[in-house]
Protein backbone atom coordinates (compact mmCIF):
# COMPACT_ATOMS: atom_id res chain seq x y z
CA UNK A 1 0.00 0.00 0.00
CA UNK A 2 1.89 3.16 -0.71
CA UNK A 3 2.93 5.50 1.72
CA UNK A 4 0.56 9.13 1.61
CA UNK A 5 -0.53 11.61 3.79
CA UNK A 6 -3.75 9.79 3.86
CA UNK A 7 -2.39 6.00 4.21
CA UNK A 8 -0.47 7.26 7.59
CA UNK A 9 -3.85 8.94 9.20
CA UNK A 10 -5.88 5.69 8.13
CA UNK A 11 -3.16 3.72 9.72
CA UNK A 12 -3.22 6.23 12.69
CA UNK A 13 -7.11 5.99 13.46
CA UNK A 14 -6.86 1.92 12.98
CA UNK A 15 -4.13 1.39 15.27
CA UNK A 16 -5.16 3.90 17.73
CA UNK A 17 -8.80 2.43 18.00
CA UNK A 18 -9.62 0.87 21.15
CA UNK A 19 -13.49 1.02 20.10
CA UNK A 20 -15.12 0.93 17.11
CA UNK A 21 -18.54 2.04 16.08
CA UNK A 22 -19.96 0.47 12.66
CA UNK A 23 -22.87 1.78 10.99
CA UNK A 24 -24.71 -1.44 9.56
CA UNK A 25 -25.88 -1.15 6.18
CA UNK A 26 -23.21 -0.22 4.22
CA UNK A 27 -19.57 -0.79 6.07
CA UNK A 28 -20.84 -4.73 6.98
CA UNK A 29 -23.08 -5.84 4.45
CA UNK A 30 -25.49 -4.22 1.46
CA UNK A 31 -29.24 -5.02 3.26
CA UNK A 32 -31.20 -4.73 -0.42
CA UNK A 33 -28.70 -5.76 -2.54
CA UNK A 34 -31.91 -8.34 -3.66
CA UNK A 35 -34.61 -7.09 -2.20
CA UNK A 36 -34.30 -3.44 -3.77
CA UNK A 37 -34.77 -0.66 -1.21
CA UNK A 38 -36.69 1.19 -4.14
CA UNK A 39 -39.10 -1.55 -3.74
CA UNK A 40 -39.61 -0.81 -0.28
CA UNK A 41 -40.27 2.46 -0.94
CA UNK A 42 -42.79 1.67 -2.85
CA UNK A 43 -44.55 -0.32 -0.62
CA UNK A 44 -43.98 1.94 2.50
CA UNK A 45 -45.82 4.16 -0.22
CA UNK A 46 -48.98 1.74 -1.27
CA UNK A 47 -48.81 1.00 2.68
CA UNK A 48 -49.70 5.42 3.27
CA UNK A 49 -51.93 5.26 0.27
CA UNK A 50 -54.12 2.78 2.44
CA UNK A 51 -54.32 4.69 4.91
CA UNK A 52 -55.36 7.90 3.08
CA UNK A 53 -52.01 9.52 3.11
CA UNK A 54 -49.99 10.90 0.05
CA UNK A 55 -46.49 12.05 -0.42
CA UNK A 56 -44.57 13.95 -3.08
CA UNK A 57 -44.62 12.80 -6.38
CA UNK A 58 -42.46 9.82 -7.79
CA UNK A 59 -40.34 12.90 -9.45
CA UNK A 60 -38.51 13.50 -6.34
CA UNK A 61 -35.90 10.86 -6.80
CA UNK A 62 -35.26 10.60 -2.82
CA UNK A 63 -39.09 9.84 -1.70
CA UNK A 64 -39.16 7.16 -4.62
CA UNK A 65 -35.95 5.10 -4.15
CA UNK A 66 -35.13 5.43 -0.39
CA UNK A 67 -37.46 3.68 2.27
CA UNK A 68 -35.41 6.08 5.14
CA UNK A 69 -36.17 9.37 3.44
CA UNK A 70 -40.17 7.99 2.97
CA UNK A 71 -40.05 7.60 6.79
CA UNK A 72 -38.95 10.83 7.71
CA UNK A 73 -41.01 12.33 5.18
CA UNK A 74 -43.56 10.83 7.11
CA UNK A 75 -42.57 11.63 10.81
CA UNK A 76 -41.94 15.48 10.07
CA UNK A 77 -45.44 15.99 8.94
CA UNK A 78 -47.02 13.66 11.78
CA UNK A 79 -44.14 13.49 14.14
CA UNK A 80 -45.09 11.33 17.27
CA UNK A 81 -48.04 10.03 15.47
CA UNK A 82 -49.46 6.45 15.11
CA UNK A 83 -48.81 6.80 11.56
CA UNK A 84 -45.71 6.72 11.88
CA UNK A 85 -44.89 4.05 14.56
CA UNK A 86 -47.09 1.55 11.93
CA UNK A 87 -44.88 2.94 9.25
CA UNK A 88 -41.62 2.36 10.58
CA UNK A 89 -42.49 -1.49 11.98
CA UNK A 90 -43.26 -1.86 8.14
CA UNK A 91 -39.92 -0.73 7.33
CA UNK A 92 -38.28 -2.87 9.72
CA UNK A 93 -40.15 -6.14 8.75
CA UNK A 94 -38.87 -5.04 5.14
CA UNK A 95 -35.69 -4.92 6.41
CA UNK A 96 -35.85 -8.20 8.15
CA UNK A 97 -36.97 -9.87 5.41
CA UNK A 98 -34.10 -8.58 3.37
CA UNK A 99 -31.56 -10.20 5.77
CA UNK A 100 -31.42 -13.62 4.40
CA UNK A 101 -29.99 -11.75 1.44
CA UNK A 102 -28.35 -9.21 2.65
CA UNK A 103 -24.36 -9.04 0.68
CA UNK A 104 -21.69 -8.85 3.15
CA UNK A 105 -18.84 -6.06 2.77
CA UNK A 106 -15.86 -7.42 1.23
CA UNK A 107 -13.69 -8.25 4.17
CA UNK A 108 -16.01 -7.02 6.76
CA UNK A 109 -16.39 -9.89 8.19
CA UNK A 110 -12.65 -10.67 8.84
CA UNK A 111 -12.06 -7.52 10.00
CA UNK A 112 -14.42 -7.49 12.45
CA UNK A 113 -13.35 -10.54 14.17
CA UNK A 114 -9.77 -9.22 13.74
CA UNK A 115 -10.62 -6.37 15.53
CA UNK A 116 -12.10 -8.43 18.33
CA UNK A 117 -9.34 -10.87 18.94
CA UNK A 118 -7.33 -7.42 19.67
CA UNK A 119 -9.23 -6.77 22.52
CA UNK A 120 -10.99 -3.53 20.48
CA UNK A 121 -14.72 -2.95 21.63
CA UNK A 122 -17.41 -2.74 18.66
CA UNK A 123 -20.48 -1.21 18.15
CA UNK A 124 -23.53 -0.74 15.81
CA UNK A 125 -24.82 2.56 15.39
CA UNK A 126 -27.11 2.09 12.47
CA UNK A 127 -30.24 3.94 11.39
CA UNK A 128 -31.80 0.18 10.48
CA UNK A 129 -33.79 -1.24 13.27
CA UNK A 130 -31.06 -3.23 15.75
CA UNK A 131 -33.88 -6.02 15.49
CA UNK A 132 -32.58 -6.27 11.57
CA UNK A 133 -28.60 -5.44 12.73
CA UNK A 134 -28.90 -8.29 15.34
CA UNK A 135 -30.25 -10.85 13.14
CA UNK A 136 -27.97 -10.36 10.33
CA UNK A 137 -25.28 -10.09 12.57
CA UNK A 138 -26.21 -13.46 14.50
CA UNK A 139 -26.54 -15.18 10.47
CA UNK A 140 -23.05 -14.41 10.27
CA UNK A 141 -21.83 -15.86 13.52
CA UNK A 142 -20.86 -12.20 14.28
CA UNK A 143 -23.13 -11.74 17.01
CA UNK A 144 -20.46 -12.24 20.07
CA UNK A 145 -18.13 -9.28 18.57
CA UNK A 146 -21.00 -6.42 19.17
CA UNK A 147 -23.12 -7.65 22.24
CA UNK A 148 -24.89 -6.49 23.51
CA UNK A 149 -23.67 -2.71 21.66
CA UNK A 150 -26.22 -2.73 18.68
CA UNK A 151 -27.74 0.77 18.69
CA UNK A 152 -30.57 1.22 16.03
CA UNK A 153 -33.73 3.30 15.08
CA UNK A 154 -35.52 4.01 17.66
CA UNK A 155 -39.40 5.74 17.30
CA UNK A 156 -37.91 9.32 18.40
CA UNK A 157 -37.42 9.20 14.15
CA UNK A 158 -35.54 12.43 15.02
CA UNK A 159 -32.62 11.15 16.65
CA UNK A 160 -31.65 9.59 13.55
CA UNK A 161 -28.58 10.27 12.19
CA UNK A 162 -26.92 12.81 11.73
CA UNK A 163 -28.18 13.38 14.88
CA UNK A 164 -25.55 11.96 17.15
CA UNK A 165 -28.10 10.00 19.88
CA UNK A 166 -26.90 5.98 18.83
CA UNK A 167 -23.37 7.12 18.60
CA UNK A 168 -23.21 8.43 22.02
CA UNK A 169 -25.31 6.18 23.22
CA UNK A 170 -22.58 3.59 22.40
CA UNK A 171 -20.16 5.28 24.30
CA UNK A 172 -21.65 5.83 27.26
CA UNK A 173 -22.86 1.86 27.74
CA UNK A 174 -19.08 1.02 26.62
CA UNK A 175 -17.22 4.09 28.36
CA UNK A 176 -15.56 5.19 25.54
CA UNK A 177 -13.28 8.21 25.05
CA UNK A 178 -14.43 9.56 21.75
CA UNK A 179 -11.18 10.25 21.18
CA UNK A 180 -10.19 6.39 21.11
CA UNK A 181 -12.86 5.45 19.09
CA UNK A 182 -13.30 5.07 15.07
CA UNK A 183 -16.76 5.41 13.59
CA UNK A 184 -16.74 3.71 9.79
CA UNK A 185 -19.91 4.72 7.70
CA UNK A 186 -20.78 5.26 4.06
CA UNK A 187 -22.76 8.68 4.48
CA UNK A 188 -22.58 12.09 4.69
CA UNK A 189 -24.99 11.59 7.95
CA UNK A 190 -22.55 8.76 9.87
CA UNK A 191 -19.86 11.90 8.90
CA UNK A 192 -21.82 14.92 10.66
CA UNK A 193 -23.12 12.39 13.10
CA UNK A 194 -19.25 11.24 14.45
CA UNK A 195 -18.00 15.39 14.33
CA UNK A 196 -20.76 16.12 16.67
CA UNK A 197 -19.81 13.47 18.96
CA UNK A 198 -16.35 14.19 18.81
CA UNK A 199 -15.26 11.23 17.37
CA UNK A 200 -13.06 10.05 14.24
CA UNK A 201 -14.32 9.25 11.16
CA UNK A 202 -13.62 6.21 8.99
CA UNK A 203 -15.12 6.76 5.72
CA UNK A 204 -15.94 3.59 3.26
CA UNK A 205 -17.50 4.09 -0.46
CA UNK A 206 -18.12 1.54 -2.38
CA UNK A 207 -18.18 3.97 -5.26
CA UNK A 208 -16.81 7.06 -6.92
CA UNK A 209 -20.34 8.66 -5.63
CA UNK A 210 -20.25 7.52 -2.53
CA UNK A 211 -16.56 8.68 -2.28
CA UNK A 212 -17.13 11.87 -3.84
CA UNK A 213 -20.09 13.05 -1.34
CA UNK A 214 -18.06 11.86 1.55
CA UNK A 215 -14.86 13.96 0.59
CA UNK A 216 -17.43 16.86 -0.58
CA UNK A 217 -18.39 17.00 3.07
CA UNK A 218 -14.72 16.68 4.60
CA UNK A 219 -14.30 13.30 5.00
CA UNK A 220 -10.30 13.45 5.43
CA UNK A 221 -9.83 9.81 5.03
CA UNK A 222 -11.90 7.75 2.67
CA UNK A 223 -11.17 3.93 1.97
CA UNK A 224 -12.76 2.23 -1.53
CA UNK A 225 -12.34 -1.29 0.73
CA UNK A 226 -12.14 -2.67 4.09
CA UNK A 227 -8.68 -4.61 2.65
CA UNK A 228 -6.27 -1.71 3.75
CA UNK A 229 -7.86 -1.49 7.09
CA UNK A 230 -7.38 -5.47 7.83
CA UNK A 231 -3.76 -4.95 7.02
CA UNK A 232 -2.85 -2.56 8.86
CA UNK A 233 -4.44 -5.06 11.83
CA UNK A 234 -2.37 -7.75 10.10
CA UNK A 235 1.01 -5.91 9.50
Amino acid sequence: MPVTEETERLRELVEGARFVLFDFDGPICRLFALHPAAEVARAMKQWLHEQGLSLPPDGEESVRSDPQVVLRTVHRRHPGSDLVTELEEVLTQHELRAVPSAMPTPYADPLIRTWTARGTRLAITTDNSSRTASAYLAGRGLAGCFAPHVYGRTHELHRMKPDPYSLNRALRAMGAASGSTVMIGDAPADLYAARQAGVPFLGYARNDEKEARLREEGAEVVVRSLEPVLWILRR
